[in-house]
């Protein structure tokens, strides 16, 4: 299948940074009425900071985090050639192959852009799926490269981590300045709404992500029941991985094809990922779509 640019992620993705923009200018109104002699600039110089470290370390702090180590053709010559193979269809430079060893079951793509890409497996994903699903998964990872999602969700996580530092600043300044305490408080609960808000748009649009990653896998590969079986068998492993195992690798969770750890009902709003069914769901109307039935 030739690759479809995904007009819905390009429009979820500018209606959000247009929502987060106006929570953004909100929230600096409020703290300047509140705080007028209080330097804002250094807020956003410190969390402009952060994102441009997130954006320009980001693989390196992803396989720190998770112990996941670039690998040579030598060392894996059938990935590698997957990998490459994969890319060349989706029109992609070859990206630099890790794998993790973990008893999770997972997949993971980082980088700031195509050029700087990462794609990384664990050890026990090789294991588990045939060459088909590993192929699936691997092309939904590199269709995170390619719509570049690390940049779009650092941009938009920006937002949020400028609330969360303001939150836990304004606690701290409360606690040893009690005549400002009321205009603290309130700078803490506003804080609070925006950092929820923040991270729900953030989430939504994450979760959408998922779903075009899927889509692209389905383009790249043109066999979208082969990405439906590679989640059904990852989900049924992982319910059998042990629990610290799937904490050691929490963090990651946001990168992953499916999260080790999820929630459930209001959680799910939170959630990075969409749930199962409705991603299967997908997959197979877009199959139904692909076979002409």
């Amino acid at each position: 299948m030739k690759w479809k640019r995904d007009f819905g992620l390009t429009l979820r993705s500018l209606l959000t940074g247009f929502l987060l923009l106006i929570v953004y200018l909100i929230f600096l109104s409020v703290l300047f009425v509140l705080f007028p002699g209080m330097s804002i600039q250094g807020y956003v110089l410190i969390i402009a900071l952060f994102a441009f470290v997130q954006y320009y370390f980001s693989d390196r702090m992803v396989l720190w985090s998770t112990g996941a180590r670039i690998v040579e053709e030598d060392e894996y010559p059938e990935l590698h050639a997957m990998v490459a193979r994969l890319s060349a269809e989706a029109d992609l430079p070859m990206p630099r192959v890790a794998v993790m060893p973990s008893p999770v079951p997972n997949a993971f793509a980082t980088g700031r852009s195509p050029k700087a890409a990462v794609v990384a497996v664990t050890d026990s994903i090789m294991r588990l799926l045939d060459r088909d699903e590993l192929e699936a998964v691997l092309a939904h990872e590199l269709s995170h490269v390619k719509n570049r999602d690390v940049l779009t969700m650092t941009i938009a996580s920006f937002l949020s981590m400028l609330a969360f530092l303001v939150m836990r600043y304004a606690l701290f300044f409360s606690m040893g300045n009690r005549r400002e305490s009321g205009g603290i408080l309130l700078a803490w609960i506003v804080s609070i709404v925006v950092w929820v808000v923040s991270t729900l748009l953030i989430r939504t649009l994450s979760r959408y992500r998922e779903f075009a990653a899927d889509r692209g896998s389905a383009y790249i590969t043109g066999n979208p029941r082969a990405l439906v079986s590679a989640l059904y068998k990852i989900s049924g492993r992982m319910d059998r991985v042990p629990a610290e195992k799937k904490k050691e690798v929490e963090g990651a969770n946001a990168f992953f094809i499916i999260p080790a750890l999820s929630g459930q009902s209001l959680m799910e709003l939170f959630s990075t990922h969409p749930p199962l069914e409705k991603r299967v769901a997908a997959l197979e109307a877009l199959e139904s779509e692909i076979r002409g039935y």
